[in-house]
């Protein structure tokens, strides 16, 4: 008898354990800003890191949980923003930001020298953690970052946030997210059900760099892919397979005489910001404020690094003042 349970317990071990497995979420470790250090240096030795050095006069709050998934592929899942603002009391306009990575690689900590530069700079800052296509298709990375952004609006009392000064900024990947979150300022399809319904997602100004806005340009959809390529994976299928899919997470179809103000800062890539030329005429036509700065250099996580860095900061901090002004 003792034999025959000792196997019925091995045999259980054995059968379960592929589904343990399963709860742990699978991880890309391909995009850290050491690994694009190696390639940049390749092309521009003299780049140096920009190094996540709080500022004096600025607190940080991390690990803060802004989402509970009950049910996911990989079972409970818990969704974390790290927050930097002012010690000073006060009501501080906020800014939430997205790290990039091919929607599959990357973490909020590679915004962190971005953040705590705005913050030193009068603003609440969240970098935020959304599911990688590794983890979830799209569109949960949009539901995610709305929910991230409903979370700030419910919690505006505790860390004196302006709630009708909200901005979102975001890198490649997260560039393209956060010019889609900005085109669709209450579009209820992109909503999603995260949490804090009760207030809103929208934001009042986008900061995208070297983020596509258009997957549908040729500067995009001509590209040579492998079939595991970053979009391919994040939408679940090639253009020919999914185009609905490809038009939909592209923030160009969703631009119209409602749309915030836009900030492109890009680098000398072409591909990486396809569809803009086409997305600021519309804008154009609709008389909406946006500003666009290249770096000509063929450096894409240019945000990264110095002698970049310190440009791209001031570049935001002026847009987000000429567009977040408080109302007198």
């Amino acid at each position: 008898m003792q034999r025959i349970a000792l196997v019925s317990i091995l045999f259980c071990l054995i059968c379960s354990a592929p589904f343990a497995q399963q709860t742990t979420i699978p991880r890309d470790t391909t995009y850290t800003v050491y690994q694009s250090l190696l390639k940049v240096r390749k092309v521009y030795p003299d780049a140096v890191p920009a190094l996540p050095v709080l500022p004096e006069g600025i607190a940080a709050e991390r690990n803060i949980a802004y989402a509970v998934l009950d049910s996911t592929a990989w079972g409970p899942r818990t969704l974390h923003l790290d927050l930097f603002h002012p010690r000073k009391p006060g009501l501080y306009p906020a800014v939430v930001m997205v790290h990039g990575g091919g929607w599959r690689s990357g973490d909020r900590s590679m915004q962190h020298p971005l953040a705590m530069q705005l913050a030193a700079n009068g603003y609440i800052t969240a970098t935020v953690e959304y599911q990688l296509s590794l983890e979830a298709a799209y569109p949960a990375a949009v539901h995610n970052i709305k929910a991230a952004i409903r979370w700030l609006r419910a919690n505006a009392g505790r860390y004196g946030i302006d709630t009708s000064r909200i901005a979102i900024s975001g890198c490649s990947a997260g560039g393209q997210l956060a010019a889609l979150v900005g085109a669709t300022n209450g579009i209820a399809k992109f909503e999603g059900s995260m949490g804090n319904n009760q207030h809103s997602s929208a934001v009042q100004a986008v900061i995208d760099i070297d983020g596509v806005v258009d997957f549908l340009a040729p500067a995009s959809l001509n590209l040579a892919r492998k079939p595991d390529a970053a979009d391919i994976s994040w939408f679940g299928g090639t253009f020919v397979q999914k185009p609905e899919v490809w038009k939909d997470a592209s923030p160009i179809f969703w631009v119209g005489k409602g749309t915030v103000p836009y900030l492109f800062i890009n680098s000398g890539l072409p591909r990486f910001h396809a569809g803009q030329n086409e997305m600021v005429g519309i804008l154009n036509q609709h008389g909406i404020y946006h500003q666009v700065h290249t770096f000509d250099v063929k450096v894409h996580p240019f945000w990264l690094f110095h002698p970049w860095f310190t440009p791209t900061v001031e570049y935001m901090v002026d847009f987000l003042g000429r567009t977040l002004k408080k109302k007198e």
